[in-house]
């Protein structure tokens, strides 16, 4: 295999398993910066080593040995290891001896997936709620602070600040890198479906570059889902959300055309849609239905999305049943973005003017500011009520604020059409 084709394996295995590396790290030192630090030094090591040797046969294997016997050093050349021998041989019931070896074994043990521990870890009450979304996007996510920070509506700066902190209050605290049982797991689930739910939409919809999906991204996410729903079988609200990203998900091949340009659900080709994914995300959310869930809000966006998956043509959209929805979800999670979104359901349902009405409504609001689909929905909407002239700024100001170049070249070919 040629050198530049080596380097090219190597950086996308690592991107691909970095989580995962990342988690087993944190949880056998406790120390996220190092475990971080730790999966780099693995990466340097395959860079250096793999196009001399070659790929070997099972390179997730090979960086994760790499990385855990320089943990392993790490820990005695600092001299922490007599005191982390002594923390852990406790939780593990082991004796020091041969703790090395055992320790590497203990990380494949009952207590679950190391990805879902390092995403409770990283939701504990410890640390304040937007940080513990915004490490966990990170840390699990692979998520720059930029795309987290376009995820928050916020700035780079602010999230920078919150993922420090959090790494600062894991630190303090000394948390054990698990998943917590009982009332405790129950306490962190809220934050931990945002988590999930903020990952499977930054692979949904690309805040940035040239790909205007990212399917690892919501595959990680739907594994993280399924998860949940085997460890939180009577919990409605993780099968609301695990319905809503198979459903979601479902769609994701037919969102983009053969030159890879933005096709809206309105002019999706529907056989292209996975049915199996169809079939489970009905499942799902009947599931939550059947526990009494129906009006939660990860139920509430799974119906909406169940309304598309029903309907065989575009035309045979229940667009009053979707605004009806709309109209739910805003009582139950009331947010600039949800009221955005049923401006767009109105306009579907009862006219684009009633739709401009409700976008009117909400066009002021602070969070909305800077916020792409705000001016793409107003331009749609004038652009359906035959204001075209009105609708071309629009969509323009849209395709300059948006950071990813696939949506920006929609908005354009939008802003173009209000002229023929």
């Amino acid at each position: 295999m040629a050198a530049d084709a080596i380097q090219r394996a190597i950086e996308t295995v690592f991107r691909m398993e970095r989580p995962r590396l990342v988690a087993s790290l944190a949880r056998m030192i406790r120390d996220v910066d190092q475990a971080e630090e730790l999966a780099q030094e693995a990466l340097l090591a395959a860079l250096a080593e793999w196009p001399g040797s070659g790929v070997p046969r099972s390179p997730v294997a090979w960086l994760t040995a790499v990385a855990k016997r320089r943990a392993i050093d790490k820990m005695r050349r600092e001299q922490m290891l007599e005191r982390k021998h002594a923390d852990m041989a406790r939780e593990l019931g082991e004796e020091q001896e041969g703790f090395g070896e055992r320790m590497e074994a203990a990380l494949d043990d009952e207590i679950g997936d190391e990805l879902l521990a390092l995403i409770f870890t990283a939701c504990h009450p410890v640390i304040p709620s937007d940080a513990r979304v915004a490490l966990t996007l990170r840390l699990v996510g692979g998520l720059t602070t930029q795309e987290i920070a376009r995820a928050f509506l916020s700035s780079e700066p602010t999230v920078a600040q919150r993922i420090v902190r959090a790494k600062k209050a894991i630190g303090k605290a000394g948390l054990a890198f698990e998943v917590p049982r009982g009332a405790e797991r129950t306490r962190r689930l809220n934050s931990v479906l945002e988590v999930v739910y903020l990952i499977f939409n930054e692979g949904y919809a690309a805040t940035a570059g040239d790909a205007l999906v990212r399917p690892v991204l919501c595959a990680e996410a739907q594994r993280l889902g399924r998860i949940l729903a085997g460890l939180l079988p009577d919990e409605p609200e993780v099968f609301g959300l695990l319905a809503l990203m198979e459903l979601q998900a479902s769609r994701l091949t037919a969102r983009a055309g053969p030159n890879g340009a933005f096709v809206p659900i309105t002019e999706q080709n529907r056989a292209r849609w996975d049915q199996l994914l169809v079939r489970r995300g009905l499942q799902a959310l009947a599931r939550a239905e059947a526990l009494g869930g129906a009006d939660g809000p990860y139920a509430l966006q799974a119906a909406l999305a169940a309304c598309h998956a029903r309907a065989l043509r575009a035309d045979d959209t229940d667009w009053p049943r979707i605004a009806d929805l709309y109209d739910r979800l805003k009582e139950v999670a009331p947010s600039p973005i949800v009221d955005l979104n049923r401006a767009v359901a109105y306009g579907m349902a009862f006219g684009p003017e009633a739709g401009l009405q409700l976008v009117e409504e909400v066009a002021g609001e602070a969070l909305l500011r800077n916020y792409p689909p705000l001016p793409a929905v107003r331009g749609d909407l004038l652009f359906r009520a035959g204001r075209r002239s009105e609708a071309r700024p629009h969509f323009e100001a849209a395709a300059r604020l948006t950071r990813n170049t696939r949506e920006a070249l929609f908005l354009l070919t939008r802003a173009q059409a209000c002229e023929a």
